[in-house]
């Protein structure tokens, strides 16, 4: 018997929704519709944890308010249900890929460090962004990620002066909490563009802006952030209005860069992204090969680029791997361009709009202000989003 090997590359919400979703759905279709062939997953991840990133800002802002027991969960235990001739995790940071070989070198990033390769026939690239910070996403072992919290934990409750660079939803929701908890403190968000929440309407922005005046923040717009260094306990901020600022505490909520430098540049699109030749198939730049979430070029960012396009994207590896022709029943992947975000403001308020509807603050907080939707995290985790087909 032949056995095919499927890898999965990262282990946050893409990851691991396709994970689950093979697992449970296409591989056991696969199993049956050819006997021949024995299939296995690895899952690739350079932490041992999922960290569930959508409540940083409530978590980063202070310690008390979500536990990181319920946000930074082991990942090995939500695939306990698989024999280990089904799936196997495999600790470390993908460093390079071999296209001719099939094959992905993998770094390990906990002690002892070592390296290994990992061959693959079908290989699913589900690595997101990163940002500079690792508050807001895993960057090698969790541990990183829980060093950099509680160095935050321990600077806000003392800190004069807090400035946060980034408008969009990190940002505003991050500036919402710790206006909350830190009502003395002076508080600047800089948007560096001309508005905060530019994938909103310019209303809604401005209602952002007016909450978070209203919490003690300046709000200003169109000055971004050249360089930092630090000074004693101080960071100082070069601003490309050329003016400086020192301040005791500095979050840096600006965009993620895509997790691609291990991948071959034929690979990338000019964004640093991988291609995705048909967005509705997710198909990659090569035979074999796809992308998902936020790695991928047909991403704008949003959570729905993932959570809506696991099971396409799972629909069209069962037809390649199959040999089937497409159906009227295999899903194709349609992104929802409308607009819609929910961006909490404090624990009892936010602004937003869902598929092109401006919502009141209230609607916000029922479904995201009131603890992020943290009851969610453990669902990714173990699959249970993915339990029917």
């Amino acid at each position: 018997m032949g056995e095919h090997s499927i890898v999965v590359v990262g282990a946050n919400f893409a990851g691991l929704g396709t994970a689950h979703y093979l697992l449970k759905h296409t591989i056991p279709t696969l199993a049956k519709a050819n006997s021949a062939t024995s299939y296995k997953l690895t899952l690739i991840s350079p932490s041992t944890h999922f960290y569930y990133k959508i409540a940083a800002p409530r978590i980063l802002a202070s310690p008390d308010l979500i536990p990181l027991s319920k946000a930074l969960l082991p990942i090995q235990d939500g695939f306990r249900e698989y024999s280990s001739d089904q799936f196997e995790l495999v600790i470390g940071k993908a460093t390079a890929v071999d296209e001719r070989v099939k094959s992905l070198t993998v770094e390990g990033t906990y002690e002892p460090i070592n390296t290994t390769s990992v061959k693959y026939d079908t290989l699913i690239l589900a690595t997101g962004a990163s940002s500079t910070s690792a508050i807001w996403n895993l960057q090698g072992s969790h541990e990183i990620t829980l060093a950099a919290l509680k160095e935050l934990h321990d600077a806000l409750p003392n800190a004069s002066s807090i400035l946060i660079a980034g408008g969009g939803p990190a940002g505003v929701e991050t500036a919402g909490e710790i206006g909350e908890l830190y009502p003395k403190a002076d508080k600047t968000i800089l948007s560096g563009t001309s508005r905060l929440l530019t994938r909103l309407r310019p209303a809604i922005s401005d209602q952002a802006a007016s909450k978070l005046s209203d919490l003690g923040f300046k709000v200003v717009n169109d000055v971004k952030i050249n360089s930092t260094s630090k000074k004693g306990s101080k960071t100082v901020l070069e601003l490309s209005d050329n003016t400086t600022k020192e301040v005791d505490v500095y979050i840096d909520a600006t965009g993620p860069r895509p997790n691609t430098a291990f991948l071959p540049q034929s690979w990338l699109n000019q964004s640093g992204h991988v291609k995705t030749e048909n967005k509705e198939t997710l198909r990659g730049p090569t035979d074999g090969v796809y992308a998902i979430g936020d790695v991928a070029g047909y991403s704008i960012g949003s959570v729905f680029d993932i959570f809506d396009a696991v099971r396409p994207l799972c629909g069209t590896i069962y037809a390649d791997l199959s040999g089937s022709e497409p159906t009227s029943k295999t899903p194709l992947y349609k992104q929802n361009l409308k607009e819609t975000q929910l961006v909490p403001i404090g624990q009892k308020a936010g602004v937003g709009a869902v598929f092109g509807w401006k919502v009141p603050s209230f609607v916000v907080w029922l479904i995201k202000s009131r603890d992020f939707m943290i009851g969610k995290a453990a669902g990714n985790v173990t699959g249970s989003e993915y339990v029917k087909a």
